[in-house]
């Protein structure tokens, strides 16, 4: 006798994603289980427009001893302390082993400042703000994508000392590569892969998946964007924002999608921290086509936000254990966590 099929938020199951070629282990029946770890106390938001002490603010020093201009709007400079250099690396003398592998790598590492006023983050600012920083981001990519020696760039935010900000101050940071990245290659050959099956784009099939039932993952939409937690998402509270255009690079962007990704972003932050009343902690990034060589028209241009937080604005989610051993696991359901999301107001809390 067939056993009666019973529903995904009941019982655990494993899900595919697409993207990164991998599964995601699913246990909702865990969601209720008693917590005696870690909790993790939240900063207060300083509600200073302007810090003394802030390497970032309007013409403070920074660590280096360089002043920042009296910046009125966006700001970004050559990050201080770069994770990498653009001068050529000397060469790395061979290893006698295939098992020690080493080679140089350039790039160059810029800092953007979203706003000159200290307090607000993505959330709190308004929206023709946010559309000057994505002005921005399109700026930076045109400018470090004009180094023929660059071929990826990654724009990315962690926001909060939960992920590792060392700085409150609304910021991002560009790393431009002389290699295409582990994870963004990762996608970029599973987009290539799939189109060269379907004859399609992975992640336009997947936003018209999604549009069949706005009800299940869908946070928030407008005309030229969507955010999503995706069916595979990893992370408690992830969310996915596409462009329902396909397009590859935030070069692509015409003005009405740039003010509509502005919308969204400020959309998808807003709930975050609406969803705990706390500046959420989050990391996001945006994958876009490669800088230079082929085309590479299978590629759609998407944001990930990665927001640790699982039960509460104490409790994180963790990976460790099976995660780091075995596969990543979730507790809370890609469709019970995109309805707490969708159901928040679209108005901050402390407005």
């Amino acid at each position: 006798m067939l056993a009666t099929p019973r529903p995904l938020d009941l019982v655990p199951h494993r899900r595919y994603n697409p993207l990164l070629r991998q599964w995601i282990l699913v246990s909702p029946q865990r969601t209720d289980r008693p917590w005696q770890g870690e909790t993790t106390k939240q900063a207060a938001n300083p509600g200073l427009a302007y810090d003394p002490k802030c390497y970032l603010c309007p013409t403070n020093a920074r660590s280096g001893g360089i002043h920042n201009p009296p910046y009125s709007r966006v700001f970004a400079f050559d990050n201080d302390f770069p994770a990498l250099l653009p001068d050529a690396q000397p060469v790395i003398a061979p290893s006698e082993s295939p098992l020690l592998v080493a080679e140089p790598e350039r790039g160059r590492c810029r800092v953007l400042c979203f706003h000159p006023n200290h307090s607000l983050t993505l959330a709190r600012m308004a929206v023709p703000d946010i559309a000057r920083v994505v002005d921005a981001w399109a700026d930076e990519t045109s400018s470090l994508s004009d180094l023929p020696w660059i071929n990826h760039i990654q724009i990315f935010e962690n926001r909060g000392a939960m992920m590792g900000a060392s700085n409150p101050h609304p910021h991002c940071q560009i790393w431009a590569t002389e290699h295409i990245p582990d994870e963004p290659l990762r996608e970029l050959a599973a987009q290539q892969a799939y189109h060269e099956e379907h004859k399609s784009c992975l992640l336009c099939d997947y936003i018209v998946t999604e549009l069949e039932h706005p009800e299940a993952r869908i946070v928030v939409e407008n005309d030229l964007f969507i955010a999503i937690v995706p069916y595979w998402a990893t992370w408690p509270f992830e969310t996915l924002v596409l462009p329902r255009r396909h397009l590859g690079s935030f070069t692509d962007l015409t003005p009405a999608e740039r003010t509509a990704l502005a919308q969204i972003l400020k959309s998808v932050t807003t709930r975050y921290d609406n969803l705990f009343q706390v500046s959420f902690p989050y990391t996001m990034g945006f994958h876009q086509r490669p800088a230079h060589g082929q085309a590479h028209d299978s590629m759609h241009f998407h944001a990930h936000f990665y927001p640790p937080l699982l039960r509460s604005a104490e409790i994180r989610k963790f990976m460790v254990g099976f995660e780091m051993l075995g596969m990543p696991q979730r507790d809370l359901t890609p469709e019970t966590a995109a309805g707490r999301l969708r159901a928040l107001p679209e108005k901050h809390y402390l407005d």
